[in-house]
C-alpha cells in the first residue's frame, strides 16, 4: 500500500500539535529542574552522558565516590542539545535524579539534518565512525560515501565493516567484492565478519580498543547483534528484515555508549537509511572523495563542475580509470542532493 500522502495544512496541524507537546514536556521538565535545585544538590562533578532521552539524558558518573554509576539527570533550559559522548558538568539529587549544569567542549561531533533541514548532532567526542553494512538489505556505494564524506568532514575515522559474510553467495559475491575493491584500492580500512558465526570478530575488537566509536548503517545490517557479540552482558535487541521492503526493522531507538572490559567505548546509534549532507559545502563534498584531491584545481576552468566540460581532470581520471564509475556517480548524486547544488 503506497504511502498516504498529507496536504500542506495536515503538515502544519502535525507540527503545531508537536511543538504544543514539546512546550509542555519542556515546561514539565523546567518546573523539575527548579524543584531540584530548591533542594539539596551535591557538588560539581564530571559525568559522561550516555543514553538520551527527549529532555533527560542519562550521565554516568566519571570522578569521585560515585564513578561508574549512572544517573537520570535534568537539564537546565539554557543548555544546547546534548547527545550521547557528550562531557558535562552535572549535580546529584535527591532518589538519583540529576542536573546537568553545563556541556564541556565537544573534539568532534558526528551531524545530520532531521527532516526539517536543521542540523542535528547524532553523537559527541567519536574517534571513529564503523560503517556497517552486509549482504542483505543490498549494500548502496551511495550512502557508504555519504558517511565517509561525513567522517571527513567531522575529521573521524572511519572504518568500512561488512557484517554477515556467511550470506554472501554465487549471487551476490561478485557485487560485494567489487564494491570493497573499490574502497580498499583507495586506502580505506575494511573488515568482513559475521556476528552470528564470530568469524573476524577479534580483528574487530582490536580496532575498537582504546577508541570511542559510533555504529552507523541501515537498518537490518546487524548493528545490534555486533554489539551483543562484543559485549555479550547487553543483550540489545536484534529485529528481523521487513519481508515486504527488504529493508530492516529500527530496534535501536536511541544512541546508547557501552564500554569495553578493555578500554574504549562504542555508541550503538538508530538505523539510518539516508544521510542527508545538507550541511555540507560543495568543497567539503569534493574533500570527502580522497581520490579526487590531487585533481582539483588542474581543470582548464576554475568554475568547472566535472560534468562535460573540456579540461575537466576529474573526468580525464575517470576515462583513465584513476577514479572509479561507481563513486563519480555518488559524488555526482551527493552534488545534486546539496541545497542549489552546493553553491
Amino acid at each position: 500500500m503506497a504511502k498516504r500522502q498529507l496536504n500542506r495544512r495536515q503538515n502544519w496541524r502535525i507540527e503545531k500539535i508537536q511543538g504544543e507537546r514539546a512546550a509542555r514536556a519542556a515546561k514539565r521538565e523546567s518546573s523539575a529542574v527548579e524543584a531540584l535545585e530548591g533542594g539539596d544538590l551535591g557538588p560539581e562533578q564530571h559525568g559522561l552522558v550516555i543514553a538520551h532521552f527527549g529532555v533527560q539524558v542519562e550521565v554516568e558518573a566519571v570522578d569521585g565516590e560515585q564513578a561508574g554509576e549512572v544517573f537520570r539527570c535534568h537539564l537546565r533550559a539554557n543548555l544546547p542539545a546534548l547527545v550521547t559522548g557528550d562531557r558535562v558538568v552535572w549535580r546529584a539529587g535527591n532518589q538519583g535524579i540529576g542536573v546537568i549544569v553545563a556541556q564541556l567542549p565537544r573534539n568532534t561531533e558526528l551531524c545530520r539534518p532531521d527532516s526539517r533541514g536543521q542540523l542535528k548532532p547524532v553523537a559527541a567526542n567519536v574517534d571513529m565512525i564503523v560503517i556497517v553494512f552486509a549482504p542483505l538489505p543490498e549494500p548502496h556505494a551511495n550512502l557508504i560515501d555519504r558517511y565517509l564524506v561525513a567522517a571527513e568532514h567531522a575529521g573521524i575515522k572511519p572504518l568500512l565493516l561488512l557484517n554477515k559474510f556467511d550470506l554472501i553467495d554465487e549471487n551476490n559475491a561478485p557485487a560485494l567484492n567489487a564494491l570493497l575493491a573499490v574502497y580498499r584500492t583507495l586506502g580505506y580500512p575494511v573488515l568482513e565478519v559475521s556476528a552470528h558465526h564470530g568469524n573476524g570478530m577479534e580483528q574487530l575488537q582490536q580496532q575498537l580498543d582504546g577508541r570511542i566509536s559510533v555504529f552507523v548503517g541501515q537498518s537490518g545490517v546487524g548493528k545490534s547483534s555486533l554489539v551483543n557479540s562484543l559485549l555479550p552482558n547487553v543483550e540489545t535487541r536484534v529485529g528481523p528484515l521487513s519481508e515486504l521492503s527488504g529493508q530492516g526493522t529500527h530496534t535501536t531507538t536511541t544512541a546508547r555508549l557501552f564500554h569495553f572490559p578493555g578500554g574504549g567505548e562504542l555508541i550503538d546509534s538508530p538505523g539510518i537509511r539516508e544521510f542527508g549532507l545538507g550541511h555540507v559545502s560543495r568543497a567539503d563534498v569534493e574533500a570527502g572523495f580522497i581520490e579526487f584531491n590531487d585533481l582539483l584545481g588542474t581543470c582548464r576552468f576554475r568554475d568547472c563542475k566535472h560534468d562535460r566540460e573540456p579540461g575537466c581532470a576529474l573526468l580525464k581520471a575517470l576515462e583513465d580509470g584513476r577514479v572509479q564509475q561507481q563513486r563519480m556517480n555518488s559524488y555526482r548524486s551527493i552534488i545534486a542532493s546539496l541545497p542549489e547544488n552546493g553553491y
